[in-house]
């Protein structure tokens, strides 16, 4: 049986629940949220990004992101850094680092148990399938 729509929508989010749910609980470990650790990986990824920047790579406002962009810094996670114009920018101290990596390891561990499980031809089909969908191609 060919699955409808809202069933293929329903098993996204399922599997994102799941990602999201396990993710924070092995994160609170390393004393990490999942917010947190998603802004320190995207600015090991783009060193340069903007907070505008890291707002929209993790889904949240600029509101929002400057929040935890100062709760990171007070926990000493972060540090502001001094560019030209109006951009703020930041990078992590050594403590986000080391915890950074830190959660990336328990990241590879929870999605080892659910699409690491799938051989790496059917992962590579999966990227490709949700790439597309989500380019609304």
């Amino acid at each position: 049986m060919e699955p409808s729509l809202q069933q293929l929508g329903q098993a996204v989010k399922r599997l994102q629940w799941r990602h999201h749910r396990e993710a924070n609980r092995r994160l609170a470990e390393v004393g990490l949220s999942i917010a947190q650790w998603d802004v320190l990986r995207n600015l090991h990824e783009r060193p340069e990004a903007s907070l505008h920047e890291l707002a929209q790579l993790t889904f949240q406002t600029d509101q929002s992101m400057g929040t935890l962009a100062s709760r990171m810094i007070e926990r000493g996670l972060l540090e502001r850094v001094a560019s030209p114009g109006r951009a703020v920018r930041h990078r992590p101290t050594g403590e986000g680092e080391r915890v950074r990596r830190a959660g990336a390891s328990l990241m590879d561990e929870v999605l080892k148990e659910t699409i690491g499980v799938l051989d790496s031809t059917d992962r590579a089909v999966l990227y490709r399938l949700l790439i597309a969908a989500a380019a609304g191609e």
